[in-house]
């Protein structure tokens, strides 16, 4: 586990490895604009990258998902194995693309940025904003070494947390480091536990993919919202990337739509449209958690589940990758429990359980 990195005026030092001379060059420009960020090498394959962390001592890598003489994927397993440290994957919007980002995400990246499949120098510049941020944050970031997965399908060693089911409605959101969260909250689920409803920042090529992740992990169906649909118990619905998801009441029973809406805190979906939609129209039928992220999003929507009678709670920072989002629910008072993360899917369910 790496130390977080002190608040101090001494700038991250960035190692960027990337295939591509030009791409190279341009994250490089990009990165050093930012007077708090110091590029101190730049490497075109595993191999050199290797020798350059040796020499040069990053704070943070940036690492292309394809690589030649050695996948970016075998490298970030030997390097979390042998050296762990902040990385950040630079995949393409592609569906190969996501899903070795998300194998990445697995084996201890802290986050990822997309660059385009056409026109990337245009599309990184675009990005700077948020590349720069990502980088700041991973430098902050909790690096663990993961436990290696089992053929990637719900395993015998993850015991679900016994459940009746009720009328309930569970919410989940979460960002930087969410996806593995998630997949170790839903891992513990039992297969007849209340509808989940689950805003994670993604982009949209990699939502879809996410969910079929999640499923293969999970004792729940877990579905990519694709169009508005009843919520139902033993299913879990991921809002897709670039959409809002939201909860509304019809009768007796609870929905979900989307919405192609304006973004919240800059993010569409976003935490705090779903769990504001949550309080407004399930209340004190509903637990809500918020895992690990960079930012404030579902803060404020987590206090209004609160004050809506709803079981609130929160990933504590001992186990979350960046506590932003978090801290900031904390720092509100939105939260009722500050859990392990190993605790979460216990305590949600634990909220639900009177009827």
């Amino acid at each position: 586990m790496n130390a977080r990195r002190n608040c101090t005026k001494v700038p991250i030092k960035v190692l960027v490895v990337d295939d591509s001379a030009l791409v190279r060059q341009l994250m490089t420009q990009l990165l050093e604009e930012d007077p708090g960020i110091e590029v101190v090498g730049a490497a075109a394959d595993p191999y050199i990258a290797r020798e350059k962390i040796k020499q040069l001592n990053p704070d943070v890598l940036t690492l292309d998902v394809e690589m030649p003489r050695m996948d970016g994927l075998t490298f970030l397993r030997n390097l979390m194995r042998l050296r762990p440290m902040p990385v950040v994957m630079v995949s393409t919007l592609t569906e190969r693309g996501a899903q070795v980002t998300l194998d990445a995400l697995s084996l201890g990246a802290v986050d990822f940025i997309a660059k385009p499949k056409l026109d990337v120098a245009r599309g990184l510049t675009e990005y700077a904003g948020l590349l720069i941020e990502k980088v700041k944050q991973a430098a902050k970031a909790r690096v663990v070494a993961p436990a290696p997965e089992r053929n990637g399908e719900v395993a015998a060693h993850a015991p679900a947390v016994a459940y009746r089911t009720t009328h309930r409605l569970l919410a989940i959101g979460a960002s930087t480091g969410g996806t593995e969260a998630i997949r170790e909250v839903l891992t513990q689920m039992p297969a007849d536990a209340p509808a989940t409803v689950i805003a994670q920042h993604i982009p949209g090529a990699f939502s879809a993919p996410f969910a079929e992740r999640l499923n293969r992990h999970s004792r729940m169906t877990v579905l990519h919202v694709e169009r508005d649909q009843e919520l139902l118990p033993g299913h879990a619905y991921v809002a897709p990337g670039g959409r809002h998801l939201r909860v509304f009441r019809s009768g007796a029973r609870w929905h979900c739509r989307l919405g192609d809406d304006d973004p919240v805190r800059r993010h569409r979906p976003s935490v705090d449209a779903l769990f504001e939609s949550v309080a407004e129209h399930v209340g004190g039928n509903a637990s809500a958690a918020l895992l690990t992220g960079m930012g404030d999003d579902g803060a404020r929507g987590l206090l209004a589940l609160r004050k809506a009678g709803a079981a609130t709670l929160v990933q504590d920072e001992a186990s979350s990758v960046v506590w932003g989002m978090p801290g900031a629910a904390v720092a509100l008072g939105a939260a009722q429990e500050t859990v392990p993360l190993a605790h979460v899917a216990q305590r949600l369910l634990a909220g639900t359980a009177h009827d």
